[in-house]
């Protein structure tokens, strides 16, 4: 969490997509009480308006909203909700993101589109949609949440995969591009994290038991996601101002 040595970045209004649960609510929740205003966005609207509710009544300033980030115009109405409500962006974290498990011989034109319209594209929606409001301020923070799935390769998840590695990459590229403008880029690769989408994918086999994972991993045991949150909130902090164009992996030891 931000501490009082970042007294000067707090009070800028951060978007967060994929906010209503796992990662994404975790990283809402450490802006929010690094005194961010925080815009929740989520496709599960309910699950976004619940996650706002909660930090408000810790005192939070946020607005929660539906959003499909594969959409454009509907990333973009939302966006112009936030400025309206919160003012202009400042910090974007894109933590939306969905998977699945198929053998590549498998995955359907239509799967493949999906995954990749979701995770890969939809990060370019949101942080483009927000993008004239850092270069206009001549500061900002982008945090994009891939995955070490990206950089080791995974079985049965070469769509997800490329579209992790995409993320990896477009990050990269925006780090170079937006540098000399005040605004740095990067992404967070998460290995093993306990969360809800995780779990889910543990009950049809889909992937080994989290628990049996965490007695693979180097410090034993899995990642949870204020794990995640803890890293993306420095990087939105003034004293990372020197550091973009990384991936700054959240993995308990598993790609040192």
């Amino acid at each position: 969490m931000p501490t009082d040595s970042d007294s000067t970045a707090a009070g800028r209004v951060a978007v967060v997509t994929g906010a209503g649960s796992g990662i994404g609510r975790a990283i809402a929740g450490e802006l929010a009480g690094g005194r961010h205003p925080v815009a929740l966005l989520d496709r599960n609207g309910e699950a976004a308006r619940a996650a706002a509710d909660e930090l408000a009544a810790e005192g939070a300033r946020v607005v929660a909203l539906e959003v499909d980030v594969a959409d454009r115009g509907n990333v973009d109405s939302a966006v112009e909700k936030v400025r309206a409500e919160l003012g202009s962006v400042s910090i974007v974290v894109t933590s939306a993101g969905i998977q699945e498990s198929a053998p590549f011989g498998e995955i359907t034109a239509d799967s493949w589109r999906r995954i990749l319209d979701v995770n890969l594209t939809g990060t370019f929606h949101t942080i483009q949609s927000v993008l004239p409001d850092l270069v206009e301020a001549g500061w900002g923070r982008i945090v994009t949440i891939s995955s070490s799935s990206a950089q080791s390769g995974a079985p049965d998840r070469a769509h997800y995969v490329a579209s992790k590695g995409g993320v990896i990459a477009l990050t990269k590229a925006l780090a170079f591009e937006l540098s000399p403008k005040g605004i740095t880029a990067n992404t967070i690769p998460p290995s093993i994290i306990d969360t809800p989408m995780a779990r889910a994918e543990e009950q049809p086999g889909q992937m080994i038991d989290l628990e049996v994972l965490a007695t693979m991993t180097p410090v034993r045991r899995t990642g949870t996601p204020h794990d995640v949150a803890a890293a993306a909130a420095f990087l939105c902090t003034d004293d990372a101002g020197f550091i973009t164009g990384q991936a700054i992996g959240v993995n308990g030891g598993w790609y040192l």
